[in-house]
């Protein structure tokens, strides 16, 4: 690609969501479907900020990988499982980003897990995205503390309707 093409580049948008706690109540250790709830107002929330534009792009930690409660192929086939669920109103999360290290298991410096920024920055870089553009919703301060390391809006979630929330925080940004 000469200069030019990359200059025109468009910088795209993208709304990051946590995973346990925001998409899904918290169970502890969710990897199979049948303990799978949406948080109300989460699959309608999706398909808002898919039709207004935004990529969606979960981030999440899953230590239970590491823990030897379920495997990596065990988050993938709940991730590719909750895709096939949205598609049944039209709309899907761009991409998963996951992180199965321990709690403390590595510096900050040298981790993937929040609240280190680097899933975020991975995204960032993969998509090609505009850091003001973006947002990162989380339902724990390590979610805001990843948002604020990479350089991006982030929110707490406390409970209730996705949909209102996310509403909310695009009608306030």
């Amino acid at each position: 690609m000469n200069q030019e093409k990359i200059k025109k580049k468009k910088k795209k948008k993208a709304f990051f969501l946590d995973r346990d706690g925001v998409l899904n109540f918290d169970s502890g250790y969710t990897y199979q479907i049948k303990d799978f709830k949406w948080i109300p107002g989460a699959k309608k929330a999706i398909k808002l900020l898919k039709d207004l534009g935004f990529l969606i792009i979960v981030i999440t930690n899953q230590s239970g990988v590491s823990r030897g409660f379920y495997s990596e192929e065990d988050v993938k086939k709940l991730h590719n499982w909750m895709n096939m669920d949205l598609k049944k109103i039209s709309t899907s999360i761009d991409d998963f980003f996951f992180c199965t290290e321990l709690p403390n298991e590595k510096d900050i410096s040298e981790s993937r897990r929040k609240p280190s920024p680097a899933m975020l920055n991975e995204a960032i870089l993969k998509y090609n995205l505009s850091r003001n553009l973006c947002f990162f919703l989380g339902d724990k301060k390590s979610d805001l503390e990843a948002s604020k390391n990479a350089k991006i809006k982030g929110f707490l979630f406390t409970g209730g309707d996705l949909h209102d929330e996310i509403t909310k925080i695009l009608k306030e940004n």
